[in-house]
């Protein structure tokens, strides 16, 4: 009896040992799937276009190296023809108040000076309203040369424009007492309305004031008989308007940062913006209180009579119509199909980014290398561009006061005769951080609120931070744009980013898609956005590359330039090493050039343009570091070569297969 008791107490150790061990094991079992299945489902996502596009070495040699059919272009600002140097001796004195951020800025800059030529006037430095609005900035700097290098500004234009800083003191009392004349010119205000009516009262008065909301004061296209004055605005944007130094050492730090590891990036800029959205009725593309905000906006604008349409509009069909910007998750899909592969590095542009950081997620998940300036900057580098502040008041949420019941029962008696409600629901505790931040006031008030002192401070740093992406997004391998030439004959980022790497090397990539088209295309697959057919990416992959050469350039000639001259400054501001053939020339109904009108470059130009060639071919990095022999292979016979069963065959893709 001894000997069984003792057996069974061994055979219970044994298996209690061996429980134990199981557990372990399952345990361990169990993390390692885990891992692995996470390894699987963020590896697995992207194998359908990685099984289409071939190996990552192979196809990037295709996707960051400039555009061939472009390399002929060069930028060419210089008169042409008999341009007489400013007198002294002129019409009398302008000045100018801009409102509006980095994009109206810039673009009104360029249209007072060339407003000054046009009526041989003094300009006045002009005031930047979103900086002296600002309370308490820096004092190192004043209105002007928060964002701009104004002797360079002066300097270079010297045979342009007189430009002096401030009026005569003789002058500056009756500014003060409004005695001048004072304009509010449209953006799209004609030559005529400057000779007739404004210039008449700048001899009489000698001093005249100019108020610029709509980011620009003269229209885009001026007659063929004022070329020279297109190419002023050129040499304005291009030339003229240099960043301040600090700006420009912290930006090329930045860029420096990005290059370190020996690969290129690539600048998108989401456009993501209130007031663009809310002038297209891009309200239903958000949820919940950003709807709400953009539907404000919006009923604003039409109070204005700045939109002459109704309120709610259906921005699923505003979005088919090209009118609304690309969602983050629509651009990762649109790089992926292209081929760029998950270890790209993404800078992001845009110091505005309407929908918070939620929105990115899904392109965060697609390319973990997404960096913005927080990410490459120390807090002591964007402080130190900031200037020493005088310290401000944060913005302090305070709760509404509860009202009594007394009020409430004299509320409810006043409501008049009614069906009984149901109860209330009960009460639910109210988080500081629903209500904290920019928006709070939407759930307590029907207006917005006056902008609090450090509202107007962030605004004037938002000027900073959209410089600093304005040199990172012109620098960039390659730009991608959620969003440009939105038709409302405003100027925005993007565009000024795309003519300005249009004019200082046109053969960058830089596309210029269609958001039309590619809406089309994912209305195809919008169900399975993640799993498209191959035929799908094939289409996009084609619309996306030929957007880069001649048709995008076309396209933007033609929808873009009548809103926005400095959008697409050819072929007024460019020249060619080599002639164009006649019969790749295209012309518009009314004969503007839309492409190949660009006239043939001096020698110095040429000459300096094959030394550069030169130099790129031998500097050029191998981002690859492949040592594929088909350098030769055109990026069509790539394509073809890769996806020659996918017209055979429109099967949708199965990640498992």
């Amino acid at each position: 009896m001894v000997v069984f008791r003792s057996r069974i107490k061994w055979i219970a150790l044994l298996v209690l040992i061996l429980s134990v061990g199981s557990l372990v094991v399952h345990l361990s079992i169990t993390k390692s799937s885990g891992v692995q299945l996470a390894s699987y489902a963020r590896d697995s996502l992207w194998q359908d276009f990685d099984s289409l596009l071939g190996s990552q070495d192979f196809r990037n040699k295709h996707l960051w190296r400039p555009v061939k059919a472009l390399e002929t272009l060069q930028p060419y600002a210089n008169p042409r023809n008999s341009y007489p140097a400013p007198s002294s001796k002129n019409n009398g004195y302008i000045y100018a108040k801009i409102f509006g951020g980095f994009d109206k800025i810039r673009s009104s800059i360029c249209d007072l000076v060339t407003i000054s030529r046009l009526l041989n006037a003094t300009l006045i430095i002009p005031e930047l309203q979103q900086s002296l609005r600002s309370k308490g900035i820096s004092n190192k700097f004043k209105s002007f040369s928060y964002l701009y290098d104004e002797e360079q500004f002066i300097s270079f234009l010297k045979n342009d424009v007189i430009i002096a800083k401030a009026l005569p003191e003789s002058l500056k009392a009756a500014r003060k007492r409004n005695e001048f004349p004072l304009f509010k010119p449209k953006n799209s205000a004609s030559p005529n309305y400057y000779l007739e009516d404004v210039l008449p009262k700048l001899k009489k008065a000698n001093v005249i004031g100019l108020i610029i909301y709509d980011g620009g004061c003269l229209q885009s296209t001026l007659p063929a008989s004022m070329l020279e004055l297109q190419r002023l605005r050129c040499r304005v944007a291009f030339h003229a308007l240099q960043l301040r130094s600090e700006i420009q050492v912290l930006g090329k730090k930045m860029v420096d940062r990005l290059r370190k590891s020996g690969q290129p990036f690539l600048a998108y800029h989401p456009g993501l913006v209130r007031d663009k959205m809310a002038y297209h009725g891009c309200a239903e593309l958000f949820q919940d209180l950003h709807s709400e905000l953009i539907q404000y906006r919006r009923a604003q604008m039409i109070k204005q009579k700045f939109i002459s349409e109704e309120l709610i509009v259906d921005s699923r069909v505003r979005r088919d119509k090209g009118l609304c910007p690309l969602m983050p998750e629509e651009v990762g899909i649109l790089l992926k199909a292209l081929g760029y592969s998950q270890k790209a590095i993404i800078y992001l542009s845009g110091s505005e980014m309407f929908g918070g950081q939620r929105v990115l997620i899904p392109l965060r998940a697609m390319f973990p290398n997404l960096v913005d300036r927080t990410s490459l900057c120390s807090t002591e580098e964007l402080s130190e561009l900031v200037g020493p502040e005088t310290p401000l008041p944060e913005n302090t949420f305070e709760m509404p006061l509860r009202k009594s019941d007394k009020q409430l029962q004299e509320e409810w008696n006043k409501a008049g005769t009614r069906p009984r409600p149901l109860p209330p629901p009960p009460d639910r505790p109210i988080y500081q951080h629903e209500k904290e931040g920019w928006y709070g006031w939407l759930t307590e008030n029907d207006t917005e609120p006056t902008p609090s002192p450090i509202d107007l401070r962030n605004q004037a740093h938002r000027l900073l931070w959209d410089a600093l992406d304005f040199v990172l997004s012109v620098e960039a391998d390659v730009f991608f744009p959620g969003f440009n030439n939105d038709g409302s004959g405003l100027p925005d980022f993007s565009s000024l980013v795309m003519g300005q790497r249009l004019y200082e090397k046109p053969s960058s990539r830089t596309y210029r898609l269609d958001r039309k088209v590619i809406q089309e295309f994912f209305n195809i697959t919008r169900e399975d956005m993640y799993h498209p057919n191959r035929n799908w990416t094939v289409h996009v992959r084609k619309h996306l590359n030929s957007s880069l050469g001649e048709s995008g350039l076309i396209r933007q000639s033609t929808l873009s330039k009548p809103r926005l001259f400095l959008s697409h400054p050819l072929p007024e501001c460019s020249c060619r090493t080599s002639p164009l053939e006649d019969s790749r020339q295209i012309r518009s109904d009314d004969g503007r050039f839309l492409y190949g009108g660009e006239d043939e470059c001096p020698k110095w130009i040429k000459s300096a343009g094959v030394e550069k060639s030169k130099t790129d071919d031998s500097d050029q990095p191998d981002y690859e570091h492949d040592l594929l022999t088909e350098q030769s292979e055109t990026e069509e016979e790539f394509a073809k070569s890769k996806v020659a069963s996918a017209f055979d065959q429109d099967e949708e893709w199965d990640p498992n297969d």
